[in-house]
């Protein structure tokens, strides 16, 4: 637990200040506000009448009593609106903090750290539990020093004005103490649920709008409105449970104040009835004891604020019950090691384009009982056109993610330029190789901005002149023409030949088209291949695709099946020996294929 809450909070950073100087002022707060009540007894004391009802006292004998309370209270207030505004500033940009630390942390993860967890469950850690935790900080640093420090306060200055009957206090808070105790731990694990739920919901709806024209294609728009109020309703049902839970605090809290404070009220006037004066001091005073109605008074206000104090301990039992399952949520985060990170020594260069495959296996997760390619043993050299087909399934974008180490090898080893891709500093081997995924995606702004994630450095003619050897339509001010979020103004084949072309941008060793041109009509997808050998031919190309015709002209041509190699071969020597590319060439060729 200490080390969950030190890893999260390590995000105060410079806001530290803020959260050091806060409870120092909640501590004058707390030490004011105790001895006030002590100043208005001494002041009620100075305002008893003598023995014949006579009430002897100027107005200079009061005002000093005025002074130090006015005194007092402005002090009270000013370290009160201090304590406020400096915790504001310390969660709030703690949570400014915590949210890029988590985005940071995400950032760095590798496939397999972002497989483990859900967007919907990131997206949720990083705005509702960084939120649950930003406001449990500030009432940490505010509340849980002043309530603690007004209960031992008080209670003291309880037993000093009181006596033995403060003993009232001492049983009555560890008793109070227990029963929110329990219901806490009760409603703990409900919020556990809870936030699961959150998961949930988060994910029916980020599917729903990014699958929004599948579900009005198939208007199918009642039935992801009943699984979003499904999701909706559980959610509701187990926050109902904790509310109902936490909600008996407030009546128990009022109950106990009201019990303690007859009990304090019954004893007090008993003692002082039996105390009653009956001779008078030296002075002329009613003896009274040790026990005087402004004891009662102040032993009053004293129960009053030990038992306020109890209940804001319990409001802030309440939100760290809350705020520790999101302190956990965001550990898990910040705490996942990436499984893919850079050697201690790192190689800096990478001199040519050649990759070799040696006894390569791979699976997704170390649990799996089988690979998703194996025995792959491939020699590639530098500058070549490589193929790869096969069925849906067989392992091809498994087979050229590891080139970039998007996964490492579960078995075996992959070379670049002759060194194992282990052993490159990360961002030299992702410089050097570049892919256009299956799913492509286009970011907000315009073409050029877009251009520019391949090389932010690059000028217009080399944009425009990557946009050429992607045969990107040429239109007037193509640069500039407005990209909506994810391409969406963008067909298919637009978005996959934008991509292909910021994939140029980088100038690569090695560029790899996972099924980048599917979209594209054959032509095009021609003059594309034309294009890349004749422009591009120092770079090594690696082309994934189901169309034969898009990888004919290849110096070798992979075929997979079923994560392993079932052949390698050039076109006609594939057409003449191999089985599986003969079916899927006939199938392509003679029954309407492409």
């Amino acid at each position: 637990m200490f080390e969950m809450i030190k890893k999260v909070f390590k995000s105060v950073r410079e806001y530290k200040i803020y959260a050091i100087i806060t409870p120092l002022f909640m501590i004058g707060e707390a030490a004011v506000e105790c001895a006030l009540p002590f100043v208005m007894q001494l002041f009620i004391k100075e305002m008893k009448p003598d023995p014949a009802g006579v009430l002897d006292i100027t107005f200079a004998d009061i005002l000093p009593y005025f002074i130090i309370m006015l005194s007092l209270t402005i002090i009270s207030i000013a370290c009160g609106i201090l304590g406020g505004r400096y915790a504001s500033y310390a969660s709030s940009g703690f949570a400014k903090n915590l949210r890029k630390d988590l985005y940071a942390k995400v950032e760095s993860f590798s496939f397999e750290n972002i497989d483990h967890f859900h967007a919907s469950s990131l997206v949720t850690r990083m705005t509702t539990d960084v939120t649950n935790t930003q406001n449990s900080f500030a009432m940490a640093i505010r509340i849980v020093v002043r309530a603690p420090l007004m209960l031992i306060f008080s209670a003291i200055m309880a037993f000093v004005t009181g006596g033995a009957i403060a003993l009232i206090f001492v049983v009555a808070i560890p008793v109070i103490g227990l029963i929110f105790f329990l219901l806490a731990r009760r409603a703990m694990g409900i919020f556990r649920r809870v936030f699961k739920r959150y998961d949930a919901l988060n994910e029916s709806v980020q599917e729903n709008v990014a699958g929004m024209r599948v579900v009005k294609t198939f208007v199918r728009e009642d039935y992801e409105d009943n699984k979003f109020s499904t999701a909706s309703s559980n959610l509701s049902k187990d926050f109902i449970k904790a509310e109902k839970i936490v909600a008996l605090m407030t009546p128990l809290m009022n109950t106990s104040i009201h019990v303690v404070y007859l009990l304090t009220m019954f004893f007090s006037t008993y003692i002082i009835l039996e105390m009653a004066p009956g001779t008078l001091d030296a002075n002329g005073d009613p003896i009274w004891g040790s026990f005087a109605p402004e004891t009662m008074s102040a032993l009053l206000t004293y129960g009053i604020q030990i038992l306020m104090s109890i209940m804001m301990i319990s409001m802030i039992v309440t939100m760290l019950v809350m705020s520790l399952e999101s302190i956990k949520r965001i550990y898990e985060v910040l705490n996942e090691e990436s499984t893919i990170v850079n050697p201690e020594n790192p190689i800096y260069e990478i001199k040519d384009g050649s990759i070799i495959f040696e006894n390569v296996s791979f699976k997704y997760k170390k649990e799996a009982e089988r690979y998703a390619v194996s025995n792959l043993n491939i020699n590639i050299k530098s500058g070549q056109f490589i193929g790869i087909i096969g069925s849906t399934g067989s392992g091809k974008s498994s087979l050229v993610n590891l080139i970039s180490r998007l996964y490492d090898v579960t078995e075996g080893k992959v070379l670049v330029a002759g060194h194992d891709v282990r052993d490159y500093d990360l961002k030299t081997l992702r410089d050097s190789v570049a892919v256009v995924l299956q799913k492509n995606y286009l970011f907000s702004g315009n073409v050029r901005s877009n251009m520019k994630w391949g090389n932010k450095e690059a000028t217009d003619e080399e944009i425009i002149k990557a946009l050429d050897i992607a045969h990107v339509d040429n239109f007037p001010d193509r640069l500039d023409r407005v990209v909506e979020q994810g391409g969406a103004n963008f067909s298919g084949g637009q978005k996959q030949r934008l991509c292909i072309a910021r994939a140029i941008l980088k100038k690569p060793k090695i560029l790899i088209l996972d099924d980048s041109t599917s979209a594209v009509d054959t032509k095009t997808d021609r003059m594309i291949r034309k294009s890349l050998k004749e422009d591009l031919s120092e770079m090594t190309k690696i082309v994934i695709a189901q169309r034969i015709s898009s990888i004919e002209e290849a110096d070798q041509i992979i075929v997979l099946d079923n994560g392993e190699i079932n052949a390698i071969g050039t076109h006609s020597e594939l057409l003449k020996h191999n089985t599986i590319y003969q079916e899927v060439y006939q199938s392509q060729t003679q029954k309407g294929g492409n």
